[in-house]
This record gives C-alpha cells, sequence and structure tokens, in this order.
C-alpha cells in the first residue's frame, strides 16, 4: 500500500526523531521505570540524534509520517517493528496505524517485543492484528517483562 505521507528518513529527520523517540520514552516508560537520572539526564536529543544517525542499519530502515512535519516514525528491521512512535500530542490520529500498515505491507513487518506493562501499546498492536506469542523476555538490566507479538 502506498502512502504519500510515508518515506524513507533522511538526514533533516534525525532530529524530529530524536525528539518524537524522547518525548514518548519520557511519556510511556518514565512512569515504570521512574529514573530521573536516565530520562532528564541521559536522554538528550542532540545525543539521541547522533545515536541514531550513525547507526547505519537503524537509519536505514526507519520512515517518517511527514505531512508537511515529520509527526512520527517506525524502523523495521529483519521483519520486525523495532520503534514505533507518534508526536504525544497527535496520538489518536491515525498516523501510527498509517505506519505500522505501510510497515506491514512495504517492509515484510510481522513481529515485534512490547513492554508488558505498555497495556496502551499492546492494545494497540492487538487492533492492527498483532498476538501475543506466548514468548516474554526481561528488558535488559531491568525486571520488566517484554512479549513478543506476532503478526
Amino acid at each position: 500500500m502506498e502512502n504519500k505521507y510515508i518515506r524513507k528518513a533522511t538526514e533533516k529527520d534525525v532530529s524530529r526523531v530524536a525528539e518524537i523517540l524522547i518525548f514518548n520514552y519520557r511519556l510511556n516508560f518514565y512512569p515504570i521505570f521512574k529514573s530521573d537520572e536516565y530520562y532528564f539526564n541521559e536522554l538528550q536529543v542532540i545525543d539521541e540524534a547522533k545515536r541514531f544517525y550513525t547507526d547505519k542499519q537503524r537509519f536505514n530502515n526507519t520512515y517518517v509520517y511527514d505531512d508537511g512535519a515529520v509527526k512520527g516514525f517506525i524502523t523495521v528491521m529483519n521483519g520486525e517493528v523495532d520503534k514505533l512512535f507518534v508526536e504525544p500530542i497527535l496520538q489518536g490520529n491515525g498516523i501510527g496505524a498509517q505506519l505500522l500498515e505501510y510497515a506491514i505491507d512495504n517492509c515484510g513487518a510481522e513481529s515485534l517485543w512490547a513492554l508488558e506493562k505498555n497495556v496502551r501499546a499492546i492494545e494497540f498492536y492487538s487492533r492492527h492484528g498483532f498476538r501475543h506469542s506466548g514468548e516474554k523476555k526481561l528488558e535488559e538490566d531491568t525486571d520488566e517483562y517484554l512479549l513478543r507479538l506476532v503478526k
């Protein structure tokens, strides 16, 4: 399925992708992990933008939703959704759904790992045909579980 608003990420998108990622990490994961040091000191837009741009595998497999402004992005590697985030104030407007459907149709996205406590994300993916495979693993360096969701 073609989508006139979804395109491959370019160098000019790097800071916007980093910004969207950080806002979402703070909104969705800070309440679970409660690490001020990580979420407010270590996690910075400039550093994240550099990390994203220099990780060529991730960068080359990232697509943005751009209708004049980058409002969300998805990264798919080896058939697995690695990241899917939409600007928080624009969530619920179908941007994430369009990115996910694009990735399924054009990038072979068929699985992902979601934080067990991120109920909102699990419900979103369920609405798009993803189901828990029964597989789970600990998130690195935490006591929190990730669930494998498959299409």
